[in-house]
């Protein structure tokens, strides 16, 4: 019977649409002799010429409107109420054709005997495709399908049922839902039961995996349902946001795992246009480090709010081609004007930063190019320093001299309080950032202080998945640090509405929340992976969490604020602080004293400088910077010649330098 189905089932669709036509004809002419038989309380009819006269004349007609009506179009497997509506349809013509058809032959048909034979018809060659639909989803062992409990019975959970059965890799075998009005129902033939009963229905179903159907919940809602779920160590997956659905970024039967942003993410508050708006619809806007995570996801955000030229920088070239061409497809894709110019450089070059600045006529400056990674920047101080400080001062002065408008420096929480040199870069520059904006009026700075992104270069959540792919075991510094966490998107729309507010000087620190506990993150994601950790109470778990110890540089606690004197503003996820700087020519000074240390390669009056720089910088351990490890801790011999500060007046700048050639060679070519 099995090979007799699958052999059906594999027709040519015209063969089909035969099959179906006969089977038609004879549960039609089945109805009809049978509701007069019911009728009459007599076999009698089904013998009478004039009765099959009658459905001779009237069931080539009842067929034709059958296919006309595109019954035979539909596919059995994909059958539903529109389906049946129109067989619906098709009987009822086919009982007026039989009454006409009667009328013409003298016989008088009562409304009776058609209703009878429109019931039986409808039952008959509805009943029929349904029964073959329950065959073709059952046709597969059941030792194939994952069984699978769906959380949500409302429309997204009924439309999900119909397309796993369809995709024939999943079983539904329950629903479960919140709303009490729904519990003990039944939706598309599966029970729905209060979520205080999943365990039972785990446990009697054999469910493998648990589908969260609720699309359209807030994030704060579905963080709450994830963590009533995490104890019963079953998979969890999701259906996509309401919002990638609505876009057409994804289909409502596309099954994803649950993201860490389910764990972590809080309900965004709407931007405000107007925040937006101010820095870039209309004008030149840069972005340095356009190609890291953040600076990749303000040039999306950028792109779509009409900038008049959005400039891409960056050093490193595959990130650079990788960010272009993801911009040149999102403006082909909804409809944007390509205004996307992709600049290789460094921001520690102040002649070609103000190059480009002066050629593209730079109005908006997203400062976001830096080292962020503290072990890496730990191991190697010198470039940390020139980078994340010298390559901010460089910009900032280029940005000054080619009269940029607004320039925003994407900050740290690690900038607080630092027991690293990543933090103190990124708090020298912010200090840096601070002291110009007093020395002169036209180009006005700010900073923007927030914690992790998820996700992000360097991020635990990449390496806690591929560890938990691999079978463990996760590795997590130490079972008590926490972090503050915010997703890219979020944190780069806020950078922007920050950017928009400052009068100069002013450092925003972005509201992240509660800070999250690392160890309790891993925990988790292993539990809504299907696994448990392996512990001493649960020696037979799956996954097992080491402690490594804090590295270089880090701390167990992240701060946002270095003192009390916060304010809020006028959005929401933001406060502004002022807070206490140095001012120029004595920051000038110190920068020139650890200029010149990082020329000598000298570490350890880097980290004295460090040190006593307004900074609050407290290393908690040796240095462990790999060149100064390697020699011995000696710095490198000085250079014969003295090297150039980037404190003093610097040579012309490209296109100055251009300008100065040719004018030369035109007084050269006029002496002869």
């Amino acid at each position: 019977m099995s090979w007799l189905l699958q052999r059906a089932f594999r027709f040519s669709r015209r063969v089909k649409c035969l099959i179906q036509l006969c089977t038609d004809a004879l549960l039609l002419s089945a109805s009809f002799l049978m509701a007069l038989v019911l009728k009459q309380d007599s076999l009698s009819p089904i013998f009478e010429v004039q009765n099959l006269k009658i459905l001779l004349v009237a069931l080539p007609i009842s067929l034709f409107m059958f296919y006309r009506l595109g019954f035979y179009r539909a596919l059995i497997r994909y059958m539903g109420i529109r389906a049946l509506q129109t067989l619906a349809t098709g009987v009822a013509f086919s009982a007026l054709t039989l009454w006409v058809t009667a009328r013409l032959e003298g016989v008088t048909l009562s409304v009776s005997i058609l209703m009878i034979y429109m019931m039986l018809a409808v039952l008959a060659s509805g009943g029929i495709r349904l029964l073959l639909r329950g065959l073709f989803y059952r046709r597969d062992p059941m030792s194939h399908r994952t069984r699978v409990v769906i959380y949500g019975a409302g429309t997204t959970g009924s439309q999900l049922v119909t397309s796993l059965k369809q995709r024939g890799e999943f079983m539904p075998v329950a629903f479960i839902d919140d709303w009490r009005g729904m519990h003990g129902t039944i939706v598309e033939g599966i029970k729905v039961y209060h979520p205080d009963r999943l365990p039972h229905v785990i446990e009697e179903t054999h469910a493998e995996r648990i589908l969260l159907a609720m699309p359209s919940i807030s994030r704060t809602r579905r963080r709450e349902i994830l963590a009533s779920l995490a104890p019963f160590n079953v998979p969890i997956q999701t259906v996509p946001g309401i919002e990638d659905i609505v876009k057409g970024h994804a289909q409502l039967n596309e099954i994803r795992d649950v993201a860490v942003e389910d764990l972590l993410g809080r309900d965004p508050v709407p931007p405000r246009r107007d925040l937006l708006d101010a820095n870039i619809q209309g004008k030149v806007v840069m972005v340095t480090g356009a190609g890291g995570s953040i600076g990749s996801e303000l040039c999306r955000q950028i792109l779509r709010l009409a900038p008049q030229r959005l400039i891409l920088l960056d050093a490193c070239e595959y990130a650079l081609y990788g960010i272009e061409a993801e911009l040149k497809q999102l403006a082909g894709g909804e409809g944007l004007p390509d205004r996307v110019e992709a600049l290789l450089g460094s921001v520690q070059q102040r002649s070609r930063m103000e190059s480009i600045m002066r050629t593209f006529g730079v109005q908006t400056l997203y400062h976001a190019a830096a080292y962020k990674h503290v072990p890496m920047v730990e191991y190697n101080v010198i470039e940390g320093v020139r980078n994340n400080v010298f390559g901010t001062l460089e910009t900032a002065h280029a940005a000054i001299a080619a009269g940029v408008e607004t320039f925003v420096l994407v900050s740290t929480d690690k900038a607080v309080r630092p027991t690293n040199v990543m933090g103190t870069t990124k708090r020298l520059a912010e200090l840096i950032c601070q002291a110009l904006s007093s020395t002169q009026s036209w180009t006005r700075f700010c900073m923007v202080r927030f914690g992790n992104v998820l996700g992000s270069s360097g991020s635990v959540i990449p390496l806690f998945h591929r560890q938990i792919s691999q079978g463990g075991p996760i590795t997590v510094t130490d079972e008590n640090i926490t972090r503050y966490f915010m997703t890219t998107p979020e944190a780069a729309t806020l950078v922007l509405q920050a950017g928009a507010m400052g009068k100069g000087g002013e450092v925003f620190v972005l509201d992240m929340g509660s800070p999250v506990q690392i160890a309790e993150l891993a925990r988790q994601m292993v539990r809504l992976s299907g696994l448990e950790v392996k512990d001493e109470a649960n020696p037979r778990g799956d996954i097992e969490i080491m402690y490594t110890g804090l590295r270089p540089g880090e701390k167990l606690f992240e701060e946002l604020l270095v003192g009390d004197n916060v304010s809020p503003t006028e959005h929401p996820r933001i406060l502004g602080a002022r807070e206490s700087c140095w001012e120029w020519p004595r920051l000038e000074a110190l920068l020139k004293h650890l200029w010149n240390a990082a020329e000598r390669g000298d570490v350890e009056t880097i980290r004295q400088l460090l040190v006593e720089a307004p900074a609050a910088y407290h290393p908690q351990g040796p240095i462990v910077d790999l060149i100064w490890q390697e020699i011995g801790h000696h710095p490198v011999k000085a250079p014969a010649s003295p090297a150039r500060s980037v404190l003093e007046p610097q040579p012309d700048s490209e296109t100055e330098a251009l300008l100065k050639a040719a004018a030369l060679s035109l007084v050269k070519g006029s002496r002869y």
